[in-house]
């Protein structure tokens, strides 16, 4: 399985992904996700996903981001929020 996944952060300003399968959710503070290689979760203030292609798996995420937090590589291991509360 060719697996990929890049991430190009420019000035904390403006996140360029590839390998992205799937967004769970976002608002201005959170974005999660789900990359080739696994869960990725973007924390920040004021962001916003410009462009977005599953179809690619490319995806640009703009704002103040303050930290990429990558989790499980496999999907199913994914935790629900009670799961979380405890991690």
């Amino acid at each position: 399985m060719n697996e990929r996944h890049n991430a190009i952060l420019e000035d904390r300003q403006r996140l360029m992904l590839t390998g992205v399968t799937d967004v769970d959710s976002f608002d201005e503070k959170l974005v999660e996700l789900f990359t080739q290689l696994g869960e990725l979760t973007i924390r920040g203030k004021n962001l916003h996903v410009n462009e977005m292609s599953l179809e690619s798996g490319e995806l640009t995420v703009e704002g103040d981001i303050q930290a990429l937090i990558y989790g499980e590589k496999d999907r199913t291991k994914k935790l629900g929020f009670i799961g979380k509360l405890f991690r």
